[in-house]
């Protein structure tokens, strides 16, 4: 990923869908992004996301996201706006650890961490 944003700086909109990526690394050398779409991989860590001061759209869909505190770095992207982390752990129990809880609601726990989010999926944020 770093190759990609040291050669293309003005980098807009990324898809990644379905490549195996495990890990972000590198994610910090395309600041100019806009879009990214890094559905269907492996990733579990987003902290290399904080650095993404433009970031307005991001699909997770099917990833390895296990514990909902992750959604902390994402809060950090003033910008982002859409947000999708269907298929994700998370979005039956709150950790890997936890048990499921039948009052546990991943958009309101979502929608907590990042308050500036307009929609979660195809919805928009407010409607926990």
């Amino acid at each position: 990923i770093r190759d990609l944003g040291t050669t293309l700086s003005h980098l807009q909109v990324l898809w990644m869908a379905c490549c195996g990526l495990s890990d972000l690394d590198g994610i910090s050398s395309c600041g100019s992004l806009k879009e990214l779409y890094i559905a269907y991989n492996n990733i579990s860590d987003l902290s290399q996301l904080t650095w993404l001061e433009h970031l307005e759209v991001l699909d997770l869909e099917g990833n390895n996201i296990e514990d909902i505190n992750q959604m902390q770095y994402l809060g950090l992207c003033c910008k982002l706006s859409h947000l999708s982390v269907e298929g994700n752990l998370i979005c039956l129990k709150p950790t890997a650890e936890s048990t499921e809880e039948p009052d546990y609601n991943y958009r309101a726990e979502v929608k907590n961490l990042i308050p500036h989010l307009k929609y979660l999926g195809e919805i928009p944020a407010s409607q926990t």
